[in-house]
């Protein structure tokens, strides 16, 4: 009975913050207005699809893009030891230490028409080219923000791989190619599987990157949720089913990732 006290400020906490906001969103999003139960607030959002076909178009580009940079990274890390890989770890995680909003501020003045980028393009006789307010350039700050999220569950998974593993593999006669597709890459799909989570859903409802880096040409859900909430056109109500809508959707991928990384038991030679 005590063991289990201890746990209720816990149940208490997540009761208050994660399923009192829970419910009041579902709440909000089959009621209109004035009160009475309603589903116009998802009848309202086919005008949005575009909206949802491009923030998630947006997130996966990101997610590939952060896949194919970060790999690589961390199994270079992983198999790196002393200074070397001191360095490479403290310049991933340098960026995290300085506040989120300054970070992705910074590229607005990196990338504006006569940023440093386009002065530099300027010194060859090149440019300027127009790279803010773009969808490049909101992919360019997913990426930016979120490769660490990606880089360091692979690293954590390919450093726990027992070299005995690897050996074996080499004593049966699988050359390195062989070694990385048979044994590495399947024992670190948990790895990717958790990256690819830890960045898509982030990716996939960011409003400041968009606002920054895209500004008005470029509507991602997160800012249509904003809008509905803090912005001109207020409407919690449609705010709500946009957000539970997009809830739905992410743990439906969830899921679907789960799923595939408990299939992955093994590895064969």
């Amino acid at each position: 009975m005590k063991s289990k006290a201890i746990s209720y400020p816990y149940v208490a906490w997540m009761a208050l913050f994660v399923v009192a906001p829970i419910v009041i969103i579902v709440v909000y999003a089959f009621t209109a207005a004035g009160g009475g139960f309603s589903l116009e607030n998802f009848h309202s959002m086919a005008q949005y699809a575009t909206a949802f076909g491009r923030s998630f178009l947006l997130a996966a580009v990101a997610t590939v893009v952060c896949l194919l940079a970060g790999y690589p990274l961390a199994y270079f890390l992983a198999r790196e030891r002393g200074w070397i890989h001191r360095m490479a770890t403290m310049l991933i995680m340098l960026p995290m230490w300085m506040n989120f909003l300054l970070r992705t501020y910074s590229w607005k003045f990196l990338l504006e028409r006569n940023g440093l980028l386009n002065t530099l393009f300027g010194l060859i006789g090149l440019g300027p080219f127009q790279m803010i307010d773009t969808q490049g350039a909101i992919v360019l700050g997913m990426v930016y923000n979120y490769l660490p999220y990606m880089v360091l569950p692979i690293f954590s998974v390919i450093a726990k791989i027992d070299p005995k593993v690897v050996e074996a593999a080499q004593d049966l006669g699988a050359n390195s190619v062989t070694v990385f597709r048979r044994v590495i890459f399947p024992l670190s799909l948990p790895g990717v599987l958790s990256g690819i989570t830890m960045v898509f859903i982030p990716s996939v409802s960011t409003f400041a990157i968009s606002r920054l880096l895209g500004g008005s040409k470029t509507l991602l859900l997160g800012n249509l949720i904003d809008m509905q909430f803090l912005g001109s056109a207020y409407n919690p109500h449609l705010g709500s089913a946009v957000s539970l809508v997009m809830m739905v959707i992410v743990m439906v991928c969830m899921a679907v990732m789960n799923h595939f990384g408990d299939g992955e038991e093994g590895v064969t030679l």
